[in-house]
């Protein structure tokens, strides 16, 4: 992250309480399939930022990830995405306590977590920890020009999960325990409990503790989200949901890299201090909607949510400036800072809108207006002590903080005492969208859209009162057009135009604020569909300007001097084949890259056009195989084996550094006695390999885990 006092302000993900979500339309069968699977239902309920219009008729790229994939890849973390998701890579984690993602290139503000949406709701804003996956029912990955839908983003692309909710008419459950490598054990537990007709409750969670391959490194958590489903007409239906998390984890900024080498550092080396102890994440949060048939095809929905985050503790974060970093001179001992770190935030969001149908001749248009306004209160203190110069062959003390990288010795905690960030900033929105999509025929559609979006951000010291110094309005409007034209029943081309923004937070050396980033995207793609094979094949291209950069003229100030481009292939592939055989691959080609001649934001560095984007590989691909085999009247056998694929990437701005190429490898068993019991096994990175999942610099590089054996039993009723 930022090292200077002032730049460390977070500049916030402007995604926000916006989706297009999918998972009311995907059958229980489905896996991973591209828009437009046969299986599709439509269920009761519309979802918010969609309207009417059917999955397989959208003129985008769209990948759904279900809870029975998932199931497969045990995947109880959010961050293993990057594992069965096209175009989506990791990012710098921040010691691993939030998700970082970039989708085609393009990562968002590196001071914040990715802009997850749940439900729609902004789940990424704020301090919420890296997110469990024990309440996920679908994961969306939604990529393209969206800007007519979400407004403020990147144009990459939007992740949206879709939580495991109440459920009219019937009751049902499921409890599981898992164990394995490194001391984890983990439970999990989903009960839906149908109350008469009209009303249901249902509640999820998971218990997990957990040793790591990170020397001293020990993680706790505890997740719930209930939720009831209440349906007092045929008309209307009331819906909440809470969320609660509580983690314990220690801030983990990695492995340094030797005179820009990385191996030989050991990975499990902990470069931190356990007396440190975890930093203590809390969450709470709340989602409330009704739905209102209008008669005929129309419909309206209100929502509510409100989400309050924190965070709170020490960490050790290893010297970026190199008249302090003595690593370099003395070979051995790596400079650290002792911060403090004492975050919060609260997120408030209401939205309205109105969806259905209207026939003007031989079209029939799909209408969806609505609104949204939003407040974002970020509160951040953070306290710091940096180190004196330590001497070559000296003694090791609390004044230089210092610690060998080969032989670590723990126990110096200097108090920090300095003001790095003392601030309030306060965020202040509201937003309306319109979107048509038309049926031109049976063979073409052919949306455009757009939203306004009107914000307010306030910034000032946090000193005795909040004094709110500056006060800045921002409008902006971002179209997006999109054409889908069936050439058969199976096959069908699309293509996709928008304008997208994201504000930039903070100031300039004078008081004024930064210009918005701005951003185009265009996308070309084919999507195939059958009984058997699903796929999808798309060409994109996006560009921004107005990125933060170094200010040439005044050090530890920043300017919107940088721009960017990212233009790149993406392929798909999903099958149900004979023999009870599936089949689940991706690939995804980018060439993500500066188009300016510029400084980069953090250290200076020279950035000159042409020079890659941090953290992005050039080829990335997924391929999972699995083979059923049927035990008796009931039994079930699944074997199954898998590999990940990511090329070398660039893992410091504006330097030679590179993280290495990495293959990975997973084997999986699992055996149902019973329709009601699944037993199993898996192994991830199977010959394990060595390698980086991400890096902010070559001293703070992210190792990834060794071989990691997971066994599971599961009951459902």
């Amino acid at each position: 992250m930022m090292t200077s006092a002032y730049v460390m302000k977070p500049k916030c993900h402007w995604l926000f309480s916006a989706s297009v979500s999918l998972a009311a339309l995907i059958a229980a069968p489905s896996h991973a399939a591209e828009a437009g699977d046969d299986h599709i239902v439509v269920t009761a309920q519309r979802q918010p930022y969609r309207g009417d219009v059917p999955v397989k008729e959208l003129p985008q790229s769209i990948q759904l990830i279900d809870a029975k994939l998932m199931d497969k890849v045990n995947l109880t973390k959010l961050d293993s995405i990057t594992e069965i998701a096209s175009g989506v890579v990791r990012q710098n984690n921040f010691g691993g306590l939030w998700d970082s993602f970039a989708i085609r290139g393009f990562a968002g503000d590196e001071n914040f977590p990715t802009g997850i949406l749940v439900n729609g709701f902004n789940g990424g804003r704020g301090y919420g920890g890296a997110r469990d996956a024990s309440n996920v029912e679908t994961i969306e990955v939604l990529k393209g020009p969206n800007g007519a839908v979400f407004g403020r983003g990147e144009p990459g692309g939007t992740i949206n999960i879709i939580t495991k909710k109440a459920k009219l008419g019937s009751s049902f459950g499921r409890v599981g325990l898992q164990g394995g490598s490194f001391n984890t054990y983990r439970g999990e537990g989903d009960a839906n409990i149908a109350i008469g007709e009209k009303l249901a409750v249902r509640v999820n969670g998971a218990v997990e503790t957990a040793d790591s391959f990170r020397r001293t490194v020990h993680t706790s958590k505890e997740v719930a989200n209930p939720s009831v489903l209440f349906q007092p007409t045929d008309k209307t239906t009331i819906s909440y949901e809470l969320e609660y998390v509580k983690l314990r984890s220690p801030f983990d900024r990695g492995i340094v890299a030797v005179n820009g080498k990385l191996g030989a550092v050991s990975r499990s080396t902990f470069l931190g201090e356990p007396g440190d102890g975890p930093m203590r994440v809390n969450v709470w949060g709340h989602q409330a909607q009704v739905q209102q048939k209008l008669g005929g095809d129309w419909l309206a929905i209100l929502g509510f949510g409100k989400r309050n985050t924190s965070m709170i503790g020490y960490s050790e974060d290893p010297e970026l400036a190199s008249g302090r970093q003595t690593l370099a001179s003395t070979g051995t001992m790596l400079a650290r800072q002792r911060r403090y770190r004492d975050f919060s935030t609260q997120n408030v969001t209401g939205r309205a809108e109105i969806s259905g149908r209207i026939k003007t001749g031989p079209i029939l248009h799909h209408v969806m207006l609505g609104g949204d306004v939003d407040e974002f209160d970020i509160n951040m203190l953070q306290l710091r002590i940096r180190p004196s110069a330590y001497t070559a062959g000296g003694a090791i003390t609390s004044a230089n903080n210092a610690i060998n990288i080969f032989n670590p010795v723990y126990g110096q905690q200097p108090v920090p005492t300095a003001i790095l960030t003392n601030s309030l900033e306060k965020q202040k929105s509201w937003g309306i969208y319109f979107q048509d999509q038309m049926d031109v025929g049976e063979k073409l559609k052919l949306r455009f859209g757009g939203r306004f979006d009107h914000f307010n951000q306030q910034i000032g010291a946090r000193v005795g009162e909040f004094n709110l110094t500056t006060n800045v309005v921002k409008e902006r409007f971002s179209p997006t057009v999109g054409l889908l034209y069936d050439l058969n029943p199976r096959l069908g081309l699309f293509a996709a135009w928008g304008n997208g923004f994201r504000p930039n937070s903070g100031q300039d050396v004078r008081g004024n604020p930064f210009a918005p980033e701005n951003s185009k995207s265009y996308e070309l793609g084919t999507r195939y569909t059958s009984k058997v094979i699903s796929g999808s094949l798309a060409v994109f291209t996006m560009t921004k300007q107005n990125i933060l950069t170094f200010d040439p003229l005044n050090s530890g100030f920043s300017i919107t001097g940088g721009s960017a481009r990212s233009t790149g292939v993406e392929a798909s592939v999903d099958a149900h084949l004979p023999g009870m055989v599936e089949l689940h691959g991706t690939y995804a080609y980018t060439d993500a890259h500066w188009t300016s001649a510029s400084r980069d934001v953090n250290f200076g560095q020279t950035i000159q056009p042409g020079a890659k984007l941090i953290n992005i590989p050039a080829h990335s691909a997924n391929l999972l195989v699995t083979k059923g085999f049927d035990l008796g009247e009931d039994g079930k056998l699944t074997v199954g084996a898998g590999v990940n694929h990511v090329s070398s990437r660039l893992g410091e701005t504006a330097t030679s550094f590179i993280l290495p190429a990495y293959t990975l490898t997973r084997a999986l068993v699992t055996f149902e006695p019973t329709k009601n019991i699944r037993m199993g096994v898996d192994v991830t990175n199977l010959f394990n390999v060595t390698w980086y999942a991400s890096s902010y610099s070559t001293l703070w590089v992210a190792p990834g885990a060794p071989r990691t054996v997971m066994a599971r039993i599961g009951y459902s009723f």
